[in-house]
């Protein structure tokens, strides 16, 4: 069973290079605007986890620079999301509000509604 998660995890990390969507194309200060509202964003995940790559491409798409720890290869980062998220399920997106309050979010459709909503009108204007 390992071996066919290591063939198809590899195979799924291919395919996301070979097919890497374009990102949104704005001009340098509305992209630092949004590089700003998204150093309050981390993605937990790993690296050739489905839904996680569903989440990074959706990413890519709206040019978003989202920090991302891997915690199948970061202990630290594996106990932030466990300690803060309570679950070590990935993807999860941990949203830290002006106020200081944390949000961690945790399916892939749910993550991507969240960045769309956010930051597509955001990249309108």
């Amino acid at each position: 069973m390992a071996i066919i998660r290591l063939i198809l995890g590899k195979l799924i990390l291919l395919f996301n290079w070979l097919f890497t969507p374009r990102g949104i194309a704005r001009d340098a200060s509305a992209q630092a605007a949004i590089d700003r509202q998204t150093e309050s964003l981390r993605l937990y995940q790993y690296e050739a986890c489905p839904f996680c790559v569903k989440v990074r491409r959706a990413m890519k798409r709206m040019s978003l620079n989202i920090e991302t720890r891997d915690i199948k290869r970061v202990p630290a980062a594996r106990e932030e999301l466990l300690a803060g998220g309570g679950n070590l399920k990935v993807p999860c997106l941990r949203v830290e509000r002006e106020d200081g309050q944390v949000n961690w979010m945790y399916e892939s459709g749910d993550i991507i509604n969240y960045l769309s909503g956010r930051f597509t009108s955001t990249s309108s204007n």
